[in-house]
């Protein structure tokens, strides 16, 4: 195995690795434009990912030159990755020199920036496609099939990551909501206990003085369980008095 061929597998454990306490998208996704760079020979690469809106957001680059050609494509709402994220397919231009008629702006700024041809890749998943994948290069000319495949099987990767993270993270979400009701829960079954015992009626009548209360008072059935069961509240058995 070559030296290349090393490299190119240690970025791909890397980039699977996400299933971690501390895992930050940010930071995985400024290793993920650095890691373009130096595996595709391309001058820079420019990440851009949908927020829940499903608005492109830049998130990544690998220079600040880089970076201000991004937002120049973000402002003018131009450019191959705005195609790549649309289409969910690989755009690419030669010669920016040559695409002012295409993106007016997002060229000038390119050229500008010293970058002479792109290629973006959507961050893609089926048919989910998150963001996209801008490569620069300061020299014109298409990239060979050999590094586009290796650069949309590095995004391909990326993405799995992110939606693996997703998913994690809202899995975690439910599984809270689901702990916090069943915390509710135990403990209106507690303030319930407590009121039957204290005012001598029975559990269905101290849930309706509970119900009762809280609704008179634009509160939260859970927090006056709390003050119950704490002796934050006393209620007896008329809730207007209470």
């Amino acid at each position: 195995m070559s030296a290349s061929d090393r490299r190119v597998r240690e970025v791909f454990i890397e980039l699977s690795d996400t299933l971690v306490d501390d895992f930050d998208v940010i930071e995985f996704l400024d290793r993920l434009a650095a890691h373009c760079s130096e595996l595709l020979g391309v001058s820079a690469c420019g990440i851009l990912l949908a927020d829940h809106h499903g608005a492109l957001n830049l998130v990544a680059a690998s220079t600040e030159q880089a970076r201000l050609v991004e937002l120049t494509q973000l402002q003018t709402r131009q450019g191959p990755c705005f195609e790549a994220f649309t289409t969910g397919h690989p755009v690419q231009h030669a010669d920016l020199r040559n695409a002012r008629a295409r993106w007016p702006r997002f060229a000038a700024a390119a050229v500008g920036g010293g970058y002479l041809s792109v290629q973006a890749l959507p961050m893609r998943l089926r048919d989910t496609v998150l963001g996209a994948v801008n490569l620069f290069s300061a020299t014109t000319g298409e990239l060979d099939a050999d590094t586009i495949t290796l650069g949309q099987a590095l995004a391909d990767a990326a993405t799995i990551g992110i939606v693996h993270q997703r998913a994690l993270a809202r899995q975690e979400v439910v599984t809270e909501q689901l702990q916090n009701a069943l915390n509710s829960r135990i403990l209106i079954e507690q303030a319930k206990g407590f009121l039957s015992h204290s005012l001598d009626i029975d559990v269905d009548e101290a849930f309706a003085l509970m119900r009762s209360y809280a609704r008179a008072n634009n509160r939260r059935l859970t927090d006056v369980a709390d003050d119950i069961v704490q002796a934050r509240l006393t209620l007896t058995r008329a809730p207007d008095r209470a």
